[in-house]
């Protein structure tokens, strides 16, 4: 059974008993992933650029989009219009695969593992957690890799609260510490 599956005939059921919401369309859900690189370093060096660009199109397979600099700062020699991070954001089929690979693969693969905070819940319910190395994703040989570099993984759902978006991603898998 898919994650997408389970969600549907364990989750949702789970949810709506638990918040006592009467309306199937009003349970939380997940809508988006967003997987993001700031390139710091790429600015430099544009062999990073590339480096990155298919560590993210390896992990989601989709071609990451650019973003740009929207106004110059001096101090950390920046133009308007420079890349300045990679983005991709993940939704439908290819969003429920990656939350699968996540969940049950990527974080067992991180060393010295003990859960994820909670902390990493906004008020709204949505996660985001960071990761100093990319090689923790089971798509990356770390053999073939060049440049380590690191990456933020944002998770957007419509639980609402904190409390709501804990108790869907705990539905879902996520290894919460506590």
């Amino acid at each position: 059974m898919t994650l997408q599956e389970r969600y549907n005939k364990e989750i949702v059921p789970a949810l709506t008993k638990e918040f006592g919401i009467e309306n199937r369309m009003a349970v939380p859900k997940v809508t988006s992933v967003t997987l993001s690189v700031g390139l710091s370093q790429g600015i430099k060096d544009p062999k990073v650029l590339d480096t990155v660009e298919q560590t993210l199109l390896r992990i989601t397979g989709q071609k990451p989009v650019k973003t740009k600099a929207k106004k110059s700062i001096a101090s950390f020699k920046i133009r308007e219009g420079m890349i300045v991070g990679m983005m991709v954001t993940l939704r439908g089929k290819r969003m429920w695969d990656f939350l699968t690979r996540f969940t049950q693969f990527t974080f067992p693969r991180i060393r010295d593992f003990r859960g994820i905070s909670k902390q990493g819940i906004d008020g709204r319910g949505n996660f985001s957690i960071g990761f100093r190395e990319n090689l923790a994703f089971p798509e990356i040989r770390p053999d073939e890799v060049e440049r380590v570099h690191g990456l933020q993984v944002t998770v957007s759902t419509t639980a609402g609260t904190r409390e709501r978006g804990e108790a869907l991603l705990r539905a879902l898998g996520f290894p919460f510490n506590n």
